[in-house]
This record gives structure tokens, C-alpha cells and sequence, in this order.
């Protein structure tokens, strides 16, 4: 059977559809960021465009990458030097596309970090909250999680990692608030929206102050561990829809 193949600017399409990636004040261009060849059948979807998901990338005889972290953020140096040189030598030398989908991908209610957390996790998703409605509000569905120590056992032996707890263990859980990645910053607006626990990925030395205070429990939950999930169900729909090969590589990190 002849591998099948999609049209570079026929997939940016559909994915910007798809993502509705005009609605988002995002602090990256989401799409297409490096353009390779024409004609893509070979795709690996990674969290994040470093140099070892591009290695793995060329490994696989990829025609692209899709990823959740790519480059051109607001703020950062524009010169290509130093290891933005080196990436996009590699992507342009091996004529390897390169999309890449930030808000967009947070915020899709079944393909999303979001949603892809809650199906992990067992969470039942009843409303939205903070800026471009990215923080999510909702109930743990297993009736034998009802305290905060319990949520968080359960949290680490989905994600393989220990989460951070900030809180009484002992708390019992009403509802549950989530937005993957570095998130903290939304727990003022998950206090706000009536959680009693907010999960995210990281954790600023203001968050532990504002969590302690509130009585609303804070997990984090590591950045890289609650955001390998939506890239991947976006990988495996694009290939399933398109007839394409498709490898999801998880680059290991820590944060």
C-alpha cells in the first residue's frame, strides 16, 4: 500500500479550523512556523521543538513535526544564533515541516491539554474560567476521591511523577480546577470560580502564599507531564483522518 500523503498548506488549514487559532492573544505565531516540503506523510508529534524531538524527528523519516511548544516567542532574542541556529538548521537542512499550536491546542475541548487531562484523570468538565476561558471547572468522577491527599495519590500514579501539594491533605474535594502547563497564575480565578483544588504545572513562590491563605489546595503537577497528552491525541487525529504515519515521541523533562 502507497503511503498517503496531505498537502502542507491543506493540513495548516484544517488545523487552524480545527484549533480556531485566530480567537487566542497568544505570545507565539500558531501554524506553521517552518515550512519544509510540500507533500506530508510521515508525521512526530512531541510537547516541545527541541533538538532531540527534531532528531527523533529525522530518525523517523519525518515530513513534520507537530508540537505544543514551538518557536518565535514574544520577547525573545530574534537573531537565528546559538541553538535557535542549530534547530532550524536541522528542520530547513532535512526539508521537515515544523506546526506548532500553544493556546489553541490548552483550550480545544477534545483534542486539548485540558480535555485530554480531564479523560486521564477522570474529571467530569461542567464549566470555564480565566483568560480566553482557558482554566477548567469540574468534579472528580471516582466517588472514592473525596479528599485532596486522595487527588493527589491518584495524580501521580497517572502521571508516573509526584506532585507538588500545597494544602491540608486531609480537605475534602467539592470541585476541581485545571489548566496545564504554567498555569498558576489562574488560581485567583479558580478561587473565584469555586474550586476547592486547583491542579496546573508549575508553581510560583506567590502561589504558595495565595493557596495557603484561600483554604483552595494547589497541586503542581510538572509542566512537561500535563501537556504530553494533548499534542498526542492531536498527532493520532490528524493521522487517523489523513491516512498518515504518525510516532508521538515523549522527550523526557523534569519541570
Amino acid at each position: 500500500m502507497s503511503q498517503k500523503t496531505i498537502d502542507r498548506a491543506a493540513l495548516a488549514a484544517y488545523l487552524a479550523s480545527t484549533l480556531d487559532i485566530t480567537r487566542f492573544r497568544d505570545f507565539c505565531p500558531n501554524g506553521l512556523q517552518v515550512e519544509g516540503r510540500r507533500e506530508i506523510g510521515k508525521l512526530v508529534s512531541g510537547v516541545t521543538a527541541s533538538m532531540a524531538l527534531i532528531d527523533a524527528a529525522i530518525a523517523h523519516g519525518a515530513d513534520a513535526i507537530l508540537v505544543h511548544h514551538g518557536y518565535f516567542w514574544r520577547g525573545e532574542d530574534a537573531r537565528v544564533v546559538g541553538q535557535k541556529h542549530a534547530r532550524l538548521k536541522a528542520l530547513l537542512s532535512h526539508d521537515i515541516n515544523l506546526f506548532a499550536y500553544h493556546l489553541p491546542l490548552d483550550s480545544h475541548p477534545e483534542l486539548g491539554n485540558n480535555a485530554q487531562l480531564a479523560k486521564l484523570f477522570g474529571f467530569a468538565a461542567e464549566g470555564r474560567f480565566g483568560d480566553d476561558d482557558l482554566g477548567w471547572l469540574g468534579a472528580v468522577e471516582d466517588e472514592t476521591i473525596t479528599t485532596v491527599g486522595a487527588l493527589a495519590q491518584h495524580v501521580e500514579s497517572k502521571l508516573g511523577r509526584k506532585p507538588l501539594l500545597i494544602g491540608d491533605p486531609e480537605q475534602s474535594i467539592e470541585k476541581v480546577g485545571w489548566c496545564t502547563g504554567a498555569a498558576q497564575g489562574f488560581l485567583g480565578d479558580a478561587i473565584t470560580a469555586g474550586a476547592s483544588i486547583y491542579l496546573s504545572g508549575e508553581v510560583s513562590e506567590p502561589t504558595v502564599h495565595l493557596a495557603r491563605e484561600s483554604g483552595v489546595a494547589y497541586l503542581a503537577c510538572g509542566h512537561h507531564a500535563t501537556e504530553r497528552y494533548g499534542i498526542k491525541a492531536l498527532g493520532e487525529h490528524v493521522a487517523s483522518l489523513f491516512g498518515l504515519e504518525h510516532h508521538f515521541v515523549d522527550i523526557d523533562n523534569p519541570v
